[in-house]
């Protein structure tokens, strides 16, 4: 059995995702810094920054970051669709995968704890250190937008059925996650409507809705 650390509103969601695709037993260990309640314990002995999401899988073998994560059971799990079979599809959508991860989700990190970077600065400081981490974030999801954006699925594909839907793949998991953070969706709509869009019809697939209702139950509320 896998075993996915994580917490309720967090890039765990994405993982989540890509382990019921493909189809494998899993438990999940809620574990957080911020949750003193939770196995913080247990997920600083598997990873010692305590970053969720963390993964460890059935050999005992830990996986860490997120995108080294998805491509990891993309490529155990070639059938389960969260890669690309075509070879050049596959590169870029690895690629993609990193580039959220490296310049969209860092600068989650930057935003939530400016401390980590600034040691005893004051609250002037660490909120200019905020906004620019949240100008920088935005502007690196118009190039995202730019450079990946038609490889997500598209808001105008058909779905006569929940049946009819295409299958999401690993870029739109970790894209639909990392994009509910720090703005970037309102950002989007204003500077790139069509990823918004995209984002929009990701949060409605029938694979998405359950998961997400669950990790983000206040925004799905009738």
């Amino acid at each position: 059995m896998w075993t996915l650390y994580g917490s309720v509103g967090s890039g765990s969601a994405a993982i989540e995702l890509a382990l019921r695709r493909c189809g494998v037993p899993y438990r999940e260990v809620r574990a957080s810094t911020w949750e003193a309640d939770s196995a913080r314990d247990e997920l600083a002995a598997a990873n010692p920054l305590s970053q969720i999401p963390t993964l460890v899988d059935p050999s005992g073998m830990v996986m860490t970051e997120s995108a080294a994560m998805l491509i990891h059971l993309g490529l155990v799990f070639p059938g389960s669709g969260l890669l690309p079979a075509d070879e050049s599809a596959r590169a870029q959508a690895m690629r993609g995968l990193v580039y959220v991860a490296a310049n969209c989700y860092a600068a989650i990190g930057v935003i939530d704890y400016p401390e980590r970077w600034l040691g005893d600065a004051d609250d002037a400081a660490l909120q200019q250190l905020r906004q620019g981490a949240r100008s920088r974030l935005h502007a690196c999801w118009d190039v995202f937008a730019d450079q990946f954006g038609g490889a997500l699925l598209s808001p105008d594909a058909p779905r006569h059925s929940p049946a009819a839907w295409p299958r999401p793949a690993a870029l739109d998991m970790l894209t639909a996650v990392v994009s509910r953070w720090a703005g970037a969706r309102a950002h989007l709509a204003q500077s790139r409507p069509s990823l918004a869009a995209a984002l929009a019809s990701l949060d409605a697939h029938p694979e998405f809705l359950p998961v997400f209702k669950r990790h983000w139950p206040e925004l799905f509320a009738s």
